[in-house]
């Protein structure tokens, strides 16, 4: 798939007029990745489950056309800010700022030409390890300050796919940075609310019907929400209005502080019991997104995606945390001196 992807995702110029960059990353234990300059994307992440089979574990689209068209964010790396900021409006000091506003009246995944739109500049590369960089300047979709980015793939022996951003800003900013990977463990064969799931969060946070925050995070106790035991997805699927109202799964959850000392923050089990992706942050929440609205995105077969082909396990701050510094969490606010510094680690493993 790598080689076949590296090909077929260059065959056409990008948006720019210049062929993207393409390029994977593997372990000697079986795993590896294809990773694309444009967006910063993680392209596929194959495994190989046994002598005869290498698994694909991602979704994803076979060229750059198909790529640019998709408004489901596959794969890619999301900025300045994932998830939503209400009305794109936010203060700093005793100054308000508006952002480009993109769904609903609101501003999702950095506005409408966010870093998954941008072409990264790829600054270092090995076997196992790449680093990408991104300059945002000041204004760019109305944020304030230049921000200078850098997001680093490395696939590790124990076929762990590390992500690591790195981000200064001269002004304070909102900076939010997350992968938008959607996952299916069992090659998508079958939907994605097959899989078991495992989150190590007591609360999650309610949305309005814009995925807007209601009021402040929740106890899962009692509701669909509740995933401190694995369950499948389906399971209590749509049970509650909180699903209903985003037809599925597209809310935040508020990880245990012992996520933050290395404990594990999600664990996915395939249907066919093969495979087992655990999920490790130093984040404060994570998006869980059963992939509600993937109909009719293509796919690598040049065919289409059907809803809840995959889920999204996006870490990151809590949507319209600039607006909502009650919460409590680390700030989502980037000051002038300071380093943002997080990162997420996917590890897969056959069972």
């Amino acid at each position: 798939m790598s080689l076949i992807l590296e090909k077929s995702m260059t065959q056409t110029l990008a948006h720019d007029g210049a062929p993207a960059k393409v390029l994977t990353l593997s372990s000697d234990a079986g795993l590896s990745i294809v990773i694309m300059d444009i967006g910063a994307t993680w392209l596929s992440c194959q495994l190989d489950v046994d002598e005869s089979e290498k698994r694909e574990l991602l979704l994803g689209v076979s060229n750059i056309d198909d790529f640019q068209n998709q408004e489901c964010y596959l794969g890619a790396t999301i900025g300045r800010y994932a998830n939503r900021i209400e009305q794109g409006r936010f203060q700093i000091g005793d100054k308000t700022y508006q952002v480009d506003t993109n769904q609903a009246g609101n501003c999702l995944h950095g506005g409408r030409t966010g870093f998954d739109k941008k072409r990264w500049t790829l600054v270092e590369q090995t076997r196992n390890k790449a680093v990408l960089t991104l300059s945002s300047p000041d204004g760019e979709q109305g944020f304030p300050g230049n921000l200078a980015v850098s997001v680093t793939y490395q696939v590790t022996s124990d076929n762990t796919v590390d992500i690591r951003y790195h981000a200064t800003t001269d002004s304070p900013t909102p900076v939010n940075l997350t992968n938008h990977a959607y996952f299916n463990l069992s090659a998508g064969e079958t939907d994605c609310r097959t899989h078991q799931v495992r989150i190590n969060a007591d609360q999650y946070l309610p949305t309005n019907q814009n995925g807007i925050p209601l009021d402040k995070p929740v106890s899962v106790e009692g509701t669909g929400f509740d995933f401190r035991q694995s369950k499948t997805l389906a399971q209590d699927f749509l049970l509650d209005d909180q699903q209903n109202i985003a037809k599925g799964y597209d809310h935040s959850f508020v990880l245990n502080p012992v996520c933050r000392q290395g404990e594990v923050a999600a664990q996915v089990t395939s249907p066919d019991g093969k495979v087992q992706l655990s999920v490790f942050t130093d984040k404060p929440a994570m998006q869980l997104y059963t992939g509600n609205w993937l109909a009719g995105t293509p796919n690598r077969q040049q065919g289409k995606y059907i809803d809840y082909a995959g889920f999204a396990l996006e870490t990151q701050f809590l949507p319209d945390a600039p607006n909502h510094p009650e919460w409590q969490q680390p700030s989502c606010i980037l000051k002038p001196g300071e380093v943002y510094q997080f990162s997420t680690q996917y590890q897969f493993k056959t069972l």
